[in-house]
């Protein structure tokens, strides 16, 4: 067997690669984010920027501005934005960034996804040392992240708060008792009105395309169109045909996915995922956050199965995110320790998807707010409490900026970033076949063409090592070359088959090249 260099030699290869590939920036910013997306070379990071970059003195996790800390802001996020670049971040997701509600309010902040106002920006993320209105800061921030060649997707909330419905109450749906309606079990959100497929209730599409007209002038690229089912397909199809004839590179994301079946509400409508992207969306979220609930290596083949058959199935071309976790999620740290983080990585590496991560992943943060779901100081809201979910980034305060010290993840994050625009068209172009294995706790699969095959294992089992050896078909070492691109010891290689013991959770990636 030959061994082709050696992996930190590989690193150094692949961010030199990296360096001599960068975009040459122009003054005037071109958006091809449809196309990266489609293409899936977006890597992508979750961002709340009233978090993003805020600086937390005493370190109880929330930010009091009358001791001298400070949250986020669009002008102190511009600081992050070397950071991320740097770590092959080329995409933010950035969470709603519309007023939030104070009135029947989660945190002392107010959800972001609580929105009050759907035809501005929040003054909470206005940074008072700085001269420019908000409205130029937000433009300022994304003209910085386009310099760093990075695009701006900005989350559009689906339902929005009491206050809005105080105001309007002709925008939101009612029960019988003429009562606005609280979906699911988010008691801080009212049910808006959309109408039927047959017609769209106009007040409520007007707020719509007027949010999507106003992030558009700040030269935002695309749309995360949250609880996206819960809108019909007419509705979205309008307003997506609206926002290409202006750009047709304008990105549409769908949070909704092949295994979510159940309205919001009762009075609520449901579009599944295959609707949505019949009406235009280029993406959606594939179920790799069930990855906790993974027992062996067929659930994980089982999914991987059905996004490629899902993204095939339509005359335009479509993609997935790879949603292992988000920021409803708990932190994979939490769950299962930091090798399922680096299994994340390195799926999200190594399959047809477009990278995605929350900010703080990279650093292996698991989400702990000292203060957290105790008594506050100061409220801007009618909530006296710092309301978080334990184990998830918060979106219901203004609190500390997301971070971590685990370097082998940040190291590995970069890694595999980079390692996936080296094997990008493999993955894209590529054959995938689940390989057989002596272990079902542990998973093997392959992408390959006529000279690459990429291969990927992993131990499902985070509690105990696994002997396992994979079989390759057509696997020939004497004509074949085997490069390690992540790995702690080197497997036993024989024709046919590799074997070796896998840690608790540990993942590997080989790639096997034809002799020229």
């Amino acid at each position: 067997m030959k061994i082709l260099g050696r992996i930190l030699s590989l690193s150094v290869g692949l961010l030199a690669f990296s360096c001599l590939s960068a975009y040459s920036i122009e003054e005037t910013w071109h958006n091809d984010l449809r196309s990266k997306f489609l293409n899936n070379d977006a890597v992508i990071m979750e961002i709340n920027i009233r978090s993003f970059n805020s600086n937390d003195v005493n370190g109880d996790g929330f930010i009091q501005e009358k001791m001298g800390e400070k949250k986020g802001t669009f002008i102190n996020a511009i600081e992050r934005l070397d950071e991320l670049k740097n770590l092959g971040v080329n995409t933010l997701h950035v969470l709603p960034i519309t007023p939030s509600g104070k009135l029947k309010a989660l945190g002392t902040a107010g959800s972001v996804y609580s929105t009050a106002a759907f035809d501005s920006i929040s003054e909470d993320l206005y940074d008072k040392e700085s001269k420019l209105t908000l409205e130029e800061q937000a433009k300022l921030f994304i003209k910085e992240a386009h310099k760093r060649n990075i695009r701006v997707i900005v989350d559009v909330p689906a339902c929005a708060s009491y206050d809005l419905y105080l105001q309007r109450p002709d925008l939101f749906v009612s029960n019988p008792a003429g009562e606005p309606v609280v979906p699911s079990d988010w008691t801080d959100v009212r049910l808006l009105s959309v109408g039927t497929e047959e017609k769209i209730d106009s007040n409520v599409f007007s707020l719509y395309k007027d949010f999507v007209k106003y992030m558009m002038s700040l030269g935002v690229d695309g749309i995360r169109a949250d609880v996206a089912h819960s809108k019909t397909a007419a509705f979205w199809k309008e307003l997506i045909e609206y926002s290409r004839e202006k750009d047709p590179e304008f990105l549409w994301l769908a949070e909704s996915s092949e295994s979510w079946h159940d309205p919001i509400s009762p009075y609520a409508v449901f579009t599944p995922y295959d609707k949505l992207l019949e009406a235009g969306f280029d993406g959606y979220y594939g179920s790799f956050f069930n990855i906790k609930d993974w027992k062996n290596a067929k659930d994980l083949y089982k999914q991987i199965s059905t996004t490629l058959n899902n993204t095939k199935k339509f005359k335009d071309k479509k993609s997935v995110i790879g949603s292992f976790t988000t920021h409803d999620e708990v932190s994979p740290i939490l769950l299962k320790g930091p090798n399922l983080s680096d299994m994340i990585i390195w799926m999200n590496a190594t399959l047809p998807v477009n990278s995605y991560f929350v900010d703080g992943f990279q650093t292996g943060d698991d989400y702990y707010y000292l203060n957290g779901n105790k008594l506050a100081e100061e409220t801007l809201t009618d909530d006296d409490m710092y309301f978080t979910h334990r184990g998830k980034i918060d979106i219901f305060n203004f609190s500390r900026k997301p971070g971590g010290d685990n370097i082998e993840i940040k190291n590995n994050f970069l890694l595999g970033n980079n390692v996936k625009k080296s094997i990008l068209t493999v993955l894209n172009d590529g054959t995938f076949t689940p390989l057989k294995t002596n272990n079902q706790k542990v998973f093997a699969y392959s992408f390959q063409n006529n000279i690459k095959k990429v291969i990927t294992i992993g131990n499902l089992n985070f509690e105990e090592p696994a002997k396992v050896t994979v079989k390759i078909p057509k696997f020939n070492p004497k004509r074949q070359n085997v490069l390690p691109i992540k790995i702690t010891e080197m497997p036993d290689v024989k024709r046919g088959k590799v074997s070796m013991t896998l840690k608790p959770g540990e993942t590997v990636v080989l790639i096997i090249h034809e002799l020229l």
